[in-house]
């Protein structure tokens, strides 16, 4: 057995041992330390100064006063048809993240139009909202549909619900919630009190107090407002009793809607299986 050793061949080694004096150049510590500093500054100001980039970032409670603008401004363009606010509604349901709970507000307005005439009164609507909004119909397999931006990630659609009724919505989609949305109407304190009691007389109801009271803010000033009571027994021909009352010409008079102006506030029945929901506006100028 051999014991040559063969050239050309180093004998193995152990792993190198680290270099000496390979430490960072002093330069190069503080220069990162400063761009750290600058970078932590430039991202509180960003956040304090700069407007939400994104849904997510613009809180229920900043939203709130977009949808209330916007609930006004969509009854000062429902022009000839007779509006209804809906009660605002919360869902807290949603998700924003796995690890970020959410809301969703909801504001509504009902449009009573006559019957046919509910894709012209939906290009009316489009027209007369802020250019800015970008809204518009279009005809889809399901029927008319109008869609805008309110601003601020913040949607606004609209649709025929029932002949003779359109439904608009406007939606902020889920978002951190924050201090919450406000949504307590102002007190019922206009002709819409006594126009609301005169139908539920009417409809064989006790005239009480208002089951509810929606607001929201008009684009020139002042405020619209829905007032609303459930009449459980009825009379017999409902759209009869209210006859009078419309003067004898409702603006929609169906099965499921009987609607109509009076003395500057616009009356709108909802005719239901068991029961009749009442609502009285005063409204916005267009």
């Amino acid at each position: 057995m051999s014991s040559a050793v063969h050239t050309g061949y180093p004998p193995p080694t152990g792993p190198r041992p680290p270099a000496t004096g390979s430490r960072w150049p002093r330069w190069l510590i503080a220069a990162t330390v400063v761009w750290a500093v600058l970078l932590a500054g430039l991202t509180w100001v960003s956040s304090v100064e700069d407007p939400p980039t994104v849904r997510e970032q613009r809180t229920l409670t900043q939203a709130g006063s977009v949808v209330d603008g916007a609930i006004g401004e969509l009854v000062a363009a429902a022009g000839g048809g007779v509006p209804a606010l809906i009660p605002p509604e919360v869902d807290r349901g949603c998700r924003i993240s796995p690890l970020a709970d959410g809301a969703t507000l909801t504001r509504a307005v009902d449009l009573a139009a006559p019957v046919g005439e509910e894709r012209a009164l939906l290009e009316q609507v489009a027209d007369r909202l802020p250019a800015r909004w970008r809204a518009g119909v279009r005809l889809t397999p399901d029927g008319p549909r109008l869609r805008g931006d309110a601003g601020e990630f913040v949607t606004v659609t609209g649709r025929p619900a029932t002949d003779g009724r359109i439904r608009f919505t406007v939606d902020t989609g889920c978002r951190p919630v924050g201090d919450d949305y406000d949504g307590a109407g102002t007190a019922p304190v206009g002709p819409e009190i006594g126009a609301l009691a005169e139908a539920v007389r009417a409809l064989s109801g006790r005239a009480g107090d208002p089951e509810s009271a929606v607001s929201a803010p008009c684009p020139g000033g002042g405020v619209a407002r829905t007032v609303r009571s459930v009449v459980d027994q009825v009379a017999t021909a409902p759209q009869a009793a209210l006859a009078p009352l419309a003067g004898g010409t409702p603006v929609v008079g169906t099965p499921e809607v009987y609607a109509y102006r009076r003395d500057g506030v616009a009356v709108l029945a909802d005719f239901q299986p068991d029961r009749v929901v009442v609502s009285a506006t005063t409204g916005c100028t267009g």
